[in-house]
């Protein structure tokens, strides 16, 4: 009867198989740092690999996942470092109620969008192809661009009335130490202005008084 050690492949049929493991392994990690980093960077749900509306869960689950398989400490790969910062990122966003209501939000309205422009409702057979899924992606795309820039003007605008009331604030203090400064220098003279007058006056009163000179009447 063969023993176990007797059914085993040889030591180098094991070491190639090994190899071979090994080397699969390092294209899933590499396929993968490629879709994160290809992914659209606005669409946190497009750079985890979920479809909108994933439940919390998913999100925790298919993040650990994703981060262990992409872990720099795990993977040769020059460029696992930003793709895993983006993976962290956009599980940070969804993790965020506010921010994954607002990407929701972008999301459904593109799919409107789609819908208005080639006059589908919701139960249009169309809504159901890949050709639909892909439209809606580009439009997503577009509704999240368009949704940034706004968001960036908006902030460059509110940056600039924060620039304008500061400037303002500074200029409000700047006069008020002026005229505290003015004050204190008022102050601090006070005593002498009071001595100067003193003997302004004392030199006065210590000056003979003039005679008046008489008017000669005119003779004749």
């Amino acid at each position: 009867m063969a023993s176990k050690t007797d059914d085993a492949p040889p030591a180098d049929t094991r070491d190639a198989l090994d190899v071979l493991e090994a080397e699969a392994k390092e294209w899933d990690k590499d396929a993968e740092i490629d879709r994160i980093l290809n992914a659209f960077r606005l669409n946190a749900y497009a750079i985890l690999g979920l479809k909108p509306g994933a439940p919390e869960s998913d999100i925790k689950n298919l993040y650990r996942k994703k981060s262990l398989l992409i872990h720099p400490d795990k993977t040769k790969n020059p460029r696992a470092p930003d793709a895993f910062d983006r993976l962290k990122k956009a599980q940070t966003e969804l993790m965020d109620e506010k921010h994954r209501a607002l990407l929701d939000e972008a999301i459904a309205d593109a799919r409107m969008l789609v819908m208005r422009e080639n006059k589908w409702t919701v139960d249009s057979p169309e809504t159901k192809t890949a050709d639909f899924e892909r439209k809606w992606d580009e439009k997503t795309v577009f509704v999240l661009i368009e949704n940034e820039q706004r968001r960036r003007r908006q902030m460059k605008a509110q940056m600039q009335e924060e620039g304008r009331e500061q400037r303002k604030q500074d200029e409000e203090l700047e006069q008020r130490k002026k005229k505290r400064q003015h004050e204190e220098d008022w102050e601090a003279t006070r005593d002498q202005r009071i001595d100067s007058w003193r003997q302004f006056q004392k030199g006065k009163s210590g000056e003979p008084e003039k005679k008046k000179k008489k008017k000669l009447k005119p003779i004749g």
